[in-house]
């Protein structure tokens, strides 16, 4: 399992727009219409690796606990599959029913947005305020695949409730770590 560091997108960055297949529905989705009126999670997954399945249930949870305050949260996957078919978009949907997603999961082919939010990893973080300016990026929390650390998804959730209640964001944030996304 080979673990590769976030890039750390510079704090003030405007959220890179796109317009991606959703899965779930089968749609094209686009930035202006999913984000969320006090702010948006955008975070990089796949279905097959091991520090994504790990957190899988925080992921869901989290939308779960931060959609009714304003802050919505999209999933994105950017992985080559034709090397890595079980990350297709036919899966990808049937991960998103098996793990109670509330959030799209969309499809990135071109991985053309991976690239435009200089995403890394998977999985990887990018937190916007009301305006898609980016306030927070990093880890979900210190639990890694084997490490024993729970995954309480501390860090995100700090940084969200910050965002909610117009605090500021600690800057020391800490990289993501997963495996690499699988370039085409």
């Amino acid at each position: 399992m080979a673990r590769t560091e976030s890039n750390m997108l510079p704090i003030g960055t405007k959220a890179p727009d796109f317009r991606l297949i959703d899965t779930v529905d089968n749609t094209k989705k686009y930035l202006n219409e999913l984000k969320g009126v006090n702010g948006t999670l955008i975070f990089f997954i796949c279905n097959h690796c091991p520090f994504v399945i790990l957190i899988n249930s925080e992921l869901a949870q989290l939308a779960k606990d931060y959609v009714s305050k304003g802050i919505n949260c999209i999933a994105i996957s950017s992985n080559d599959v034709e090397n890595y078919p079980q990350d297709g978009p036919e899966l990808m949907k049937q991960n998103a029913i098996d793990n109670d997603y509330i959030f799209p999961y969309l499809y990135d082919d071109t991985q053309n947005v991976a690239k435009a939010y200089d995403a890394a990893c998977t999985p990887d973080f990018f937190l916007f305020n009301a305006k898609l300016k980016l306030v927070y990026t990093g880890q979900l929390d210190d639990s890694r695949p084997g490490n024993g650390i729970p995954v309480t998804g501390k860090d995100i959730r700090t940084a969200m409730d910050a965002l909610l209640q117009n605090e500021t964001i600690n800057p020391n944030q800490k990289p993501s770590m997963g495996c690499g996304i699988k370039w085409k």
